[in-house]
Parts: C-alpha cells; sequence; structure tokens
C-alpha cells in the first residue's frame, strides 16, 4: 500500500528499468527516456504517457482494515494506470521508422521481461512497502489508439498501450471501533 506518490513511482520505476536496459546501446543517454506526452516529447527518444486511470475494484469501498485493536481503517484505493509507450527518432527520413521499431521492440522485450517489477526495479512508495506491479500489454484496435491519440496537429505514431497495476493509494481515513465484550465468561 502506498501514499498519493505511488502514481508518480510506478512511472518513475517503469523509466528506470527502461533505461537501465536500453541506455547506451539503443538510447545513447538515460535522460532521452522519460515520462511526457508523445505529442511534445523534446529531447525524448522515448516517452512513456500516463493517459488513463481507472479503479481496479481490487477492493470494496465497505470493506476495513484493522490498523490496531481498537482501530480500523478504510480500505486503498486500487488502481490500474495506462500507459503508451512511443518511440521517437530524429534520424534521416530514410532511417527513422526503422530507428523506432527498433527501440520500440527493445523496450517491449525490457518490459515483457520485467512483466511483475519487484524489490530494487521500484522507486519510492513501492520500494518502501515491498509492492510489486504487473505490466501486460493492453491490445487496443487500431481504431480505439487512433481516437486515444487525440493531439491536435500530431500525426499518429506507432505507439504500444500498456496496462500497469494494481497500485494502491492508502486511505487516510480510520474509525474507532468499541470493544467486544465475551457472553457467558462471568466465572461466579
Amino acid at each position: 500500500m502506498g501514499s498519493f506518490n505511488v502514481v508518480a513511482d510506478v512511472g518513475n520505476s517503469i523509466v528506470k528499468v527502461l533505461r537501465d536496459n536500453l541506455c547506451p546501446d539503443i538510447i545513447p543517454q538515460p535522460e532521452m527516456i522519460g515520462l511526457g506526452s508523445p505529442a511534445e516529447h523534446g529531447d525524448f527518444k522515448l516517452t512513456l504517457f500516463l493517459y488513463n486511470i481507472i479503479e481496479s475494484g481490487e477492493f470494496r469501498h465497505n470493506e476495513t482494515v484493522a490498523i490496531s485493536s481498537n482501530t480500523v481503517g478504510f480500505p486503498p484505493l486500487s488502481l490500474d494506470l495506462y500507459y503508451l509507450l512511443t518511440a521517437h527518432s530524429t534520424s534521416e527520413i530514410s532511417f527513422k521508422t526503422a530507428d523506432e521499431h527498433r527501440i520500440l521492440g527493445k523496450a517491449m522485450q525490457v518490459l515483457f521481461d520485467n512483466a511483475i517489477m519487484r524489490g530494487p526495479n521500484l522507486i519510492g512508495t513501492l520500494s518502501e512497502k515491498n509492492e510489486e506491479i504487473r505490466i501486460v500489454i493492453d491490445n487496443l484496435p487500431f481504431d480505439l489508439m487512433m481516437k486515444l491519440w487525440t493531439f491536435p496537429n500530431v500525426p499518429y505514431k506507432l505507439s504500444v498501450s500498456y496496462q500497469v497495476g494494481p497500485v494502491y493509494i492508502d486511505s487516510l481515513k480510520t474509525r474507532s471501533i468499541g470493544r467486544v465484550l465475551e457472553i457467558g465468561s462471568d466465572k461466579r
């Protein structure tokens, strides 16, 4: 379970794994891989763009979690995060597409090989709480991918969609519970 920072920690953890495995062979510098919109990629050669967050329903809102003997907390907010992974090349036009395909292919291989991220691959709250996250390709049909690509004046670029989760944001809401007395334990 984690703090509200967990959403940022997931993206940064994925970027860390990509940087560790793509640099310098595929992408020369780690700073060329980052969180960002495919439409405003700047100097990035590979962007990871969070485009949707959905409650995963792993916990129900009416459940409680024991915090202490007289306090219960509400369950964490359970989320699935959806990302677009997009390659950007500055190569000459005759090599640009092949370069982007190579970058995407290697990035997909890395995420496949790290489909369950845990331990040293995680950053921040995820690492502190010893969490694990699952990364799977979200096989969106092309027409949905085109609807998703709503960046004005930016032509579509080949991208891959990923579902990542579940991730948890702890609830700060608690309530006290009364002490339960045993009936029939009175020994006279």
